[in-house]
């Protein structure tokens, strides 16, 4: 389905020439308008002998439409086009990153601290005990976004140089929200012992990895694996950020409808990376019944799973009925829908088979299972994974507030008490008074999320045993 908003992914800036007279920028605004586009800026660039030359920046609901835009502008009498530019790729242009120095370099005496011969000394502290390397070197404070390029976004099995943008783009993330540093690694390797060996060797240098884009069912062995043979966290963002967001959520929501977790059916499409994760944290908060599917339809125990460990398990822990059947099927009866799946499954129809005011959490990227236009009405509380709708379930709530309470708390992995404590918490931030059906997650621009996870996260670990230091103002 071809997004029908104008977004800032699709902004584009024309340089457009015209004679300056009365009227012109209201014709060219009407086309622009009339093509799809919104006009979210108009500089004036200068006034030359009867002509003016104008930039406008443009948001376009596709690339399909901007091409559209500027073929229907060329066509105005009057009117020049001088050049183009797509912002979304000037935005990338030699990359998203830097690196900064965080000590002056303005004499000798600040090179010989620096660097040799002063530097030597610190190397022999960590020498004689490398757990000083956490106050000594950045990996008190940086982690690495571990990918191998084989699950991006939607895009699929793209490759490492592919995946670089959205791993530099994740580093952004981290620093923004959490004051986290980041570095991107993409390997060029899909072989699990590879990328196993590879995290193992690199560790050292950081103070967590965190796991990016790696496709199901590779993803659960490296991850328990490098959590094994290293001593820093290791977190499948694609697994445990999703199913944390989810967690926080369905609190509010069911908070919002008065039903209860242990009298609620779910019914989950998707069985990947997200949708695995998501049935274990939401079995261990306590939902009555939980029924999954996958693109065979129901997960049950009469199924042969020998093939993936992960299904094997949710087919012995969940739909203990044994419910039997498509996903249309499974939803009757259900209290809430959970998709981490695909586009376009569902039609009003199939959420009508549900039980009364149902709980739709739609979260197929970009384009959701069910369009929420489809559950209006019907649906008591909607949410989706796209930012042009309320109740955005995006991994950014989590994940950067997750590895900051991590960090700091110095734990050697994050486990499951963490997870749970980084949902209720974000849960949390939303108050009975606020608390409504468009508004059941806080947004990802609310500065005090990350801060309020990682106090939790990272109370949490000292809770659980994982934590090498508790962090200055943590409540015990």
């Amino acid at each position: 389905m071809t997004n029908s908003h104008p977004s800032a992914q699709y902004s584009i800036t024309l340089r457009i020439e015209n004679a300056h007279r009365p009227g012109m920028i209201a014709q060219i605004a009407g086309v622009i308008a009339g093509e799809g586009g919104s006009i979210a800026a108009i500089d004036l660039v200068h006034i030359h002998r009867g002509m003016s030359l104008r930039d406008y920046s443009i948001e376009c609901p596709s690339l399909e439409h901007a091409r559209h835009i500027i073929k229907a502008l060329k066509l105005l009498d009057g009117v020049v086009v001088k050049s183009s530019s797509d912002n979304t790729f000037l935005l990338h242009l030699g990359g998203k990153l830097e690196i900064l120095s965080k000590v002056p370099l303005k004499n000798r005496a600040d090179l010989t601290m620096a660097y040799t011969p002063g530097v030597a000394r610190v190397c022999e502290a960590i020498h004689q005990d490398p757990r000083v390397s956490f106050n000594l070197t950045i990996r008190k404070n940086c982690i690495a976004i571990l990918s191998d390029g084989s699950a991006v976004l939607g895009l699929g099995n793209i490759g490492p140089e592919a995946a670089l943008p959205v791993m530099e783009g994740k580093a952004i993330l981290f620093k923004e929200f959490a004051g986290v540093d980041a570095f991107p690694l993409c390997v060029n390797s899909q072989d699990t012992e590879e990328l196993i060996r590879f995290g193992e060797m690199v560790g050292s240098t950081f103070g967590g990895i965190n796991l990016e884009d790696i496709a199901a069912p590779r993803c659960f062995e490296i991850e328990s694996r490098l959590n094994d043979a290293l001593d820093i966290p290791v977190f499948h963002d694609d697994q445990h950020g999703t199913a944390v967001v989810v967690l926080a959520g369905l609190i509010n929501a069911l908070k919002l409808t008065g039903k209860t977790a242990a009298d609620v059916k779910l019914a989950i499409s998707g069985a990947g990376a997200a949708g695995y994760a998501c049935v274990r944290i939401l079995r261990s908060f306590g939902i009555g019944s939980l029924v999954v599917c996958d693109s065979q339809g129901s997960i049950h125990a009469g199924r042969d799973f020998s093939h993936s460990p992960a299904k094997a398990w949710i087919a012995e822990n969940t739909n203990q009925e044994g419910e039997q059947g498509s996903l249309q099927e499974v939803l009757k009866g259900a209290d809430v829908f959970l998709g981490v799946s695909r586009p376009d499954l569902l039609r009003r129809s199939d959420l009508e088979r549900m039980n009364p005011d149902p709980i739709i959490f739609a979260l197929g990227n970009p384009n959701p299972e069910v369009m929420p236009e489809e559950a209006e009405g019907l649906a008591s509380v909607i949410a989706t994974g796209r930012s042009d709708y309320p109740n955005q379930i995006n991994n950014v709530l989590a994940f950067p507030g997750i590895f900051r309470g991590a960090l700091d708390a110095r734990a050697h992995e994050i486990n499951e008490s963490m997870k749970a404590a980084a949902a209720h918490a974000l849960a949390g931030m939303i108050s009975e008074e606020e608390l409504s059906a468009d508004y059941i997650i806080p947004s990802v621009f609310n500065r005090s999320v990350s801060k309020q996870v990682a106090r939790a996260v990272a109370r949490a670990a000292h809770d659980s045993h994982v934590a090498h230091r508790m962090p200055k103002g943590i409540q015990l």
